[in-house]
């Protein structure tokens, strides 16, 4: 069934994809002035565990050719890759279009969760649409109480989690900047940030 867009519904609308656009111009000028590329020295540092997994990403476009995609192409025995995003907020600016994706992506990870084949499940950029509100927090929180297999990792990235989600989870880590080369005019790097 098909809803008809209230008039608060359209004026939400109207105001995120003005948000959206203001969003865009700043960003397309940062952009601009980085123009640097090098090979980067980077550290993650912890420690860790290996098991067969699946990946859904919330933002990441099919259409782009991420370093990840690649990597993780090559080891299908390990890891499933479900690129459900239409690319960033900023770009689409189109709040119905950003609900959708989210709510196909949501739908994908259920169906994942729920597989007896994955140990992990990695739902990238989940705070991203959750901070948004482009799915209900929840029903969110609802499903991974009631329906996430006991035995089953869920592993949620992105910026602003969530205070609720924060208080469910069982680990919680809080990564911080110390140095970027974004700072230093080098611009995004391919196999890097996507």
């Amino acid at each position: 069934m098909t809803q008809i867009p209230t008039e608060a519904d359209e004026a939400e609308n109207a105001r995120h994809k003005e948000k959206a656009r203001k969003h865009k111009a700043a960003r397309d000028k940062i952009m601009a002035t980085k123009t640097g590329e090098k090979g980067l020295l980077i550290v993650n540092t912890g420690t860790g565990k290996g098991y067969p997994g699946a990946v859904v990403q919330f933002t990441k476009s099919p259409a782009w050719d991420t370093g990840e995609a690649r990597v993780l192409a090559k080891f299908p025995e390990l890891v499933t890759l479900h690129i459900m995003g239409e690319g960033f907020t900023w770009e689409t600016q189109d709040r119905e279009r950003d609900i959708a994706a989210a709510t196909k992506g949501w739908e994908r990870a259920k169906e994942l969760i729920r597989d007896d084949r994955h140990r992990m499940v990695l739902l990238d950029e989940l705070n991203i649409v959750l901070r948004y509100d482009y799915l209900d927090i929840n029903e969110v929180l609802a499903f991974l109480r009631d329906e996430k297999p006991a035995d089953k990792h869920v592993v949620i990235t992105g910026r602003n989690a969530k205070p609720e989600l924060i208080e469910m989870a069982d680990l919680v880590t809080e990564m911080t900047l110390v140095k970027h080369p974004f700072r230093a005019g080098v611009k995004g790097q391919k196999g890097i940030e996507f």
